[in-house]
């Protein structure tokens, strides 16, 4: 199981932290400072696996990470998981967001923060790796932007769903074909005067 998501600057800066396991506010700061002072010191041409914290918890724990220009990716993991894995993995994550993005940089994790989070969220929930499909990622983030976009105008879109419920109600109902069941026009519906404040 996938522990913590964690990204960082050169400087140790956090741009991204995920905690899959409930840790208290200290503990995630402490964790979050050991493993920057572990992954940091490592030179480039080692091992991206080494033994995690012991704050991680019980048990044996590992942290793989790459690092990507000016930025750690570190996912913290338990023996359950497979470290290469975990690097193709991170690997995916790092390719979505550079797709997302169109050349991911620091900025756009500092700026963007929701998008990213929605990023990870489609990759990894509650610690366990939901998809790895690249493209199906990116195509349910471009889905969730037109979304977005548009219920840019929130009274608006409430409005509208507001003015168009009595045809869908009328419709479905219709659509049970119950010949017994009276239904109102649309006009007489209309004319109750709903009120949005």
């Amino acid at each position: 199981m996938i522990k913590a998501i964690l990204v960082f600057n050169n400087q140790g800066k956090p741009r991204l932290v995920k905690f899959f396991t409930r840790y208290s506010e200290d503990d995630q700061q402490t964790i979050i400072k050991e493993v920057y002072h572990m992954v940091s010191k490592r030179d480039d041409t080692v091992c991206n696996f080494l033994e995690g914290p012991s704050r991680l918890g019980e048990g044996e724990h590992r942290l793989i990470y790459r690092h990507y220009a000016t930025l750690y990716f570190i996912f913290c993991v338990d023996a359950s998981e497979s470290e290469l894995g975990i690097l193709d993995l991170i690997q995916v994550f790092v390719e979505t967001l550079d797709r997302c993005f169109e050349n991911v940089c620091e900025l756009d994790l500092i700026f963007h923060v929701d998008k990213v989070h929605n990023i990870l969220q489609e990759i990894c929930m509650g610690g366990m790796v939901l998809e790895t499909n690249i493209t199906e990622v990116v195509t349910h983030i471009e889905a969730q932007g037109k979304v977005e976009k548009s219920e840019s105008s929130p009274t608006m879109s409430i409005k509208s769903t507001v003015s168009s419920a009595p045809n869908r109600a009328i419709s479905a109902v219709k659509n049970i074909q119950n010949s017994s069941i009276k239904l109102p026009t649309p006009s007489k519906i209309r004319s109750l005067n709903v009120k949005l404040s």
